[in-house]
């Protein structure tokens, strides 16, 4: 058995869980006992095994904590020019597309802010004059980036985490599908897909975590993604005041007023999550942004 890798046989398919890019993640397989006859229960496994190697992969990748790859090389490059991979460079072209989409909120390059906050769930909001100097490190525009070559200002850095769970969800389901064309719901850390209904043609019964402590919302998703952004475990408390670790990369400072979750349906779940963030980005403004949307939305005041 891979290492931090389990899968069990159920009444109604097959299920891996195991733990990536810090979240619990889970593989599910629809099958009933006419399918498992096509597909031996080696096939069904490997599958699953194929999906969290895939998982760890983009992980080893794309993680800023890990020295020598892509993401470290970028970090440490002091101007000096760069060639990128191809998978690389079609994630910077979509952080680009981000950046330009929101006006330059949704920002790859604003990860130098966790230099000053912490979320902890503390008192501890960083002063005005602390966040001031890391903001000429901030801003994509200033790279010089025409795909596949990237030269990036020294002491910049660009991190993946606001993209790469939702972008290995989608990697991790195009996989597990082409592989076996049965059933399938990848879900990461609450950032999940499917490649359809489940057999009989019934949606996926999947749950959103209430932020308030009651019973968690059900939503019916018969095909494309879920994502969730909000600040329920990382926040900080000031004076009756709840600081969000969504920040703004333009003034360095907490969105305040945002709602504590939002979730969003959409094709994919990369889309997904871009749109959770762009939303919560908008504070006050979060529902009248999403209302304006063509997306199935769920908001948790």
């Amino acid at each position: 058995m891979t290492q931090n890798l389990t899968i069990e046989k159920q009444e109604n398919g097959f299920i891996g869980r195991f733990s990536v890019m810090a979240s619990p993640c889970e593989i599910l397989i629809d099958v009933d006992t006419e399918q498992a006859s096509d597909y031996s229960e080696k096939q069904l496994e490997a599958t699953i095994r194929a999906v969290y190697e895939e998982a760890k992969r983009i992980e080893q990748k794309f993680s800023r904590y890990v020295k020598g790859n892509v993401v470290d090389q970028m970090n440490n490059s002091d101007g000096t020019p760069l060639v990128l991979d191809d998978e690389t460079s079609r994630l910077m072209d979509f952080a680009f597309q981000c950046y330009q989409l929101s006006d330059g909120l949704f920002d790859i390059s604003s990860g130098v802010l966790r230099k000053v906050w912490t979320f902890d769930g503390s008192d501890q909001v960083p002063s005005k004059q602390s966040i001031q100097p890391i903001l000429k490190n901030i801003g994509l525009n200033k790279l010089h980036w025409h795909s596949p070559h990237l030269k990036m200002p020294a002491d910049m850095e660009l991190d993946f985490g606001g993209i790469g769970k939702e972008y290995a969800v989608d990697c991790c389901l195009k996989l597990a599908t082409e592989t076996i064309p049965l059933p399938i719901l990848i879900n990461f850390g609450g950032d999940l897909a499917c490649n359809g209904p489940r057999k009989n043609n019934t949606p996926w019964q999947v749950g959103i975590e209430s932020v308030g402590g009651g019973a968690p919302a059900a939503i019916r998703l018969p095909h494309g993604a879920l994502a969730t952004s909000g600040d329920a475990r990382r926040y900080l408390m000031k004076d009756g005041v709840r600081y969000s670790h969504i920040l703004n990369p333009l003034t360095g400072s907490s969105v305040l007023g945002a709602p504590r979750s939002i979730t969003i349906a959409a094709p994919t779940c990369i889309e997904a999550g871009l749109m959770s963030t762009m939303a919560m980005l908008k504070g006050h403004d979060a529902a009248e942004f999403l209302n304006h949307q063509d997306i199935p939305h769920w908001i948790q005041d």
